[in-house]
């Protein structure tokens, strides 16, 4: 189990609720498993820091959030679904999109993400879940996942965002921040909000820079009082299973089952999240 950390807090007057997560173990994890070029790597970082710290605005266990970036770059699909305690998981549709560095030396996220949707599905256990869909508006996931909250949920929302890159193409440090105003929030507060945004803008280097998340939350809300009321260990964690790839073959017709096996003797089904293999013969489906 690969373990990062997430402390919340809320500002004491009531103005905004903030998250910090040190994300980089997450990522490493994700790295381990999907073998991922320097610039996927940042793509399904981002989705992935992201998708931790709104797993923890679930109210119950057992409620999941997924989001899914789809744009029409090299990267295909960016998907990430995380559990109310902020464990996630995740996949790049192309592990090895990578492009060249960008003029100001960042990895070109937007670049291979491309023009396209993002999609939040919440599953509190209701019959349908919360869908909400809003368009990219660069690519680079932090600004595209605050359109989302001020154009879907209208909650107006801060995220930063980072993944830093090794020279041995691990992560040297990961993280994000996600501020969000509450009801009737303080006209001071959410202007010495505003202020501080431009200290978080290279996040990923502050944990670089050995910054704890309370470091960086005291620079999120700097001249801000706030409460902090928790600090979560999180991790990449995939809860895929025998049983769970046989209750979704269950869903293919009899007629392709029973094709597929009379042509490899066998069904091998791969986790898209942990490359898991599973592997099922006739005997095994009952057919």
């Amino acid at each position: 189990m690969f373990n990062s950390k997430i402390i919340r807090a809320m500002t004491q007057d009531g103005s905004a609720r903030v998250f910090v997560i040190d994300s980089t173990a997450i990522v490493n994890a994700a790295i381990g498993y999907h073998h991922t070029a320097p610039t996927a790597t940042a793509a399904l970082g981002r989705v992935l820091t992201a998708t931790s710290m709104m797993g923890t605005l679930l109210k119950d266990p057992g409620n999941t959030v997924t989001v899914n970036i789809r744009g029409d770059g090299i990267a295909g699909s960016v998907l990430a679904v995380s559990d109310y305690s902020g464990n996630v998981k995740g996949y790049i549709q192309n592990p090895d999109a990578d492009l060249p560095l960008k003029s100001n030396g960042k990895l070109d996220v937007s670049g291979i993400i491309g023009s396209g949707s993002l999609s939040v599905v919440r599953d509190t256990g209701m019959r349908e879940p919360f869908v909400g869909v809003t368009n990219l508006v660069s690519g680079e996931i932090a600004e595209d996942i605050t359109a989302y909250y001020v154009e879907s949920e209208q909650i107006p929302t801060l995220c930063a965002l980072g993944v830093l890159v090794d020279r041995d193409y691990t992560c040297k440090a990961a993280g994000g921040v996600l501020v969000q105003l509450l009801p009737y929030a303080a006209e001071e507060t959410v202007t010495q909000i505003e202020e501080n945004a431009h200290l978080l803008v290279n996040v990923s280097s502050l944990f670089a820079q050995g910054k704890s998340c309370r470091d960086v939350m005291d620079l999120a809300l700097n001249g801000i009082p706030y409460d902090l009321f928790d600090e979560i260990d999180v991790a990449y964690s995939c809860d895929c299973s025998r049983d769970r790839m046989m209750r979704a073959l269950a869903t293919v017709g009899k007629e392709d089952l029973t094709r597929i096996l009379a042509e490899e003797g066998r069904i091998e089904c791969e986790c898209h999240f942990c490359d898991q293999k599973y592997s099922f013969t006739a005997e095994d489906l009952g057919l």
